[in-house]
Formats: C-alpha cells, structure tokens, sequence
C-alpha cells in the first residue's frame, strides 16, 4: 500500500482536485421537516471526495434485521429517499472499478454476508421501483457484530490511509464494512503535470513533496523542491525538505548546504519553530556527515 503523510493531500485541493461548484446531494431544509432527519457524510481519500447523503431512522426499540428490514430483500439503506453515493473521481469498492459520477446504493442485508449494489441514478423513494438493469456495480461484504447498540442508522468512514477507507453501515449491533480504494499517484501525477506545463504559478514545493513521499522519479523531486528554494529561499521548512530530497538522491554535498542554511534561519524563529528545526536538522546533519564519513 502507498504510504505518505495526509498532509500532501490538503496542500493537493489547489490542484483542481475538488470538483469545481460541487453541492451536497442533500436536498434543502424544509419547513415541516421528515420523520427520519436526512445526513450526509463527506470524506477525502487521497484527491478523491466520496459523499453518502441518507436518511437515519432509529432502533426504537424494534428488531431490526430479519424483521424490520428481512433478509435477503433489497433494502434503500436507510429510510425515504433512496441513499445517494457520489465520487469525484474513479474509485475501486471492494476491488471493483466504479466510475466517477452520482449513484444510488442498495444492499442485500443477510445475516453472514451482505451485498453491496451501487445502481445509476433513478432518483427513487425507497427501494420500490428498484430494477437489477440499472445495477453498475454488486459486492459482496462480511458484517461484523458491534460491542455496542447503534441506536440511530449510520454511514461512516474509517480505517483510513492515504489511498483508501472502509465505508461502514451501522445499525443495532450490525456493522458492514465496505473497503474504498484510489489510484492517488495515477490521479494526482497528470494534474501535477498539467500544472507545470500550464501558465500561472507552478506547484514546486507540493510537486516536490508528493514525488518524494510516493517514492516517485527523485530527479523531479530535486528539480521542484530546487525550484520552489529559489522561490523562497529563507523558508526554512522548504530548506529541510530540500535537504531531505537531496540526501535521498545521493548528493549528500547539497544535502548538507540546505540542512544548514535551514538550521541556521531556526535560529531567528520563535521558541517552537526553532527548537523542532533545530532537532529535525541537527539530526539530519548527524547523520549526513556520518554517512559521508564511512
């Protein structure tokens, strides 16, 4: 699995990841409002936004699966409206492919399996009119048993990593997870791309970063942290990395040269920034020089 720090991605949102006047699915508030209150539940994964609006209703003191909701029957996944699945750019669920776009998602609830059905957008009221014809996607999930009694429907996110997140159904003591993957690199690589071939104010510094963290051409990495030093080049956090990138490229020499100019500018700052450049470049110069002295 890709792993790089979360914080790439928020620095990635003025790459023009976020679709441009996106809106939640959730209809507007009404004067009388539904019996079940409406939710909607937003998470990043990498560039990739996936938004689930549903309604919620409550336990109440019913039975729910087998009874409330039977078994083996399509379900609308919530109450009302049938629930709504968006993603603004390609994701895999469980392994499948699924297109960017607007969606319905329904299940199958049974007791040891649940299956999971991502259908084009038919803007139904419950499950109904549900037609296996409009089916894009079907997977297969194992639920899981809760320690606690979810009192109110829920859809939520966790486990998260930098290129994934399971999607998890909550309801009574049911948990169903459901595992959402993104290509990152794929994504993110032509946008950054695309902005250093385009006019305006070019990405240096997030462009340096990314490739760095995912292990990508170092040589890029050197030229765009190089690039954004240029820019800036008493920013003391862009020298770090800059020596960071030049010691993973093998010139130890520049490693060095902005390791120091970048303790040396912590030495100006206030007591926090100074104190954790100072670590953060004393340690890396202990351990360049070590190296270059084997």
């Amino acid at each position: 699995m890709i792993r790089f720090p979360l914080r790439t991605f928020a620095t990635l949102l003025v790459l023009g990841t976020l679709p441009a006047g996106a809106q939640s699915l959730l209809p507007p508030p009404q004067a009388v409002p539904p019996t079940n209150p409406q939710a909607s539940v937003l998470q990043w994964i990498g560039p990739t936004t996936v938004e689930v609006a549903y309604s919620r209703p409550g336990k109440k003191d019913r039975t729910i699966f087998g009874a409330l909701v039977p078994w083996n029957q399509v379900w609308r996944t919530g109450s009302d409206n049938a629930t709504r699945l968006r993603v603004s750019t390609p994701i895999r669920i469980e392994g499948k492919a699924l297109p960017a776009g607007t969606y319905e998602l329904f299940t199958i609830p049974r007791p040891d399996r649940w299956t999971i059905i991502v259908q084009q957008s038919q803007q139904q009221w419950g499950s109904y009119a549900y037609d296996p014809a409009h089916d894009v996607l079907r997977v297969d999930v194992t639920p899981t048993h809760g320690d606690a009694v979810v009192e109110t429907f829920t859809i939520g996110f966790g486990d998260l990593a930098p290129d994934a997140a399971t999607m998890q159904i909550r309801w009574d003591d049911v948990v169903v997870p459901v595992r959402l993957t993104v290509d990152v690199v794929g994504l993110v690589v032509p946008t950054i791309e695309a902005a250093m071939a385009g006019d305006g104010p070019k990405p240096y510094f997030r462009a340096a970063m990314f490739y760095y963290e995912n292990h990508l051409d170092i040589r890029k990495a050197v030229e765009y942290i190089d690039a954004a030093v240029a820019e800036s080049p008493r920013h003391i956090g862009m020298l770090h990395r800059q020596a960071l990138i030049h010691a993973e490229a093998g010139d130890t020499a520049g490693a060095l040269v902005a390791a120091r100019k970048s303790l040396a500018g912590a030495a100006q700052g206030g007591p926090e920034l100074r104190a954790e450049y100072t670590r953060l470049n004393e340690a890396l110069i202990a351990k360049l020089t070590g190296e270059s002295n084997k």
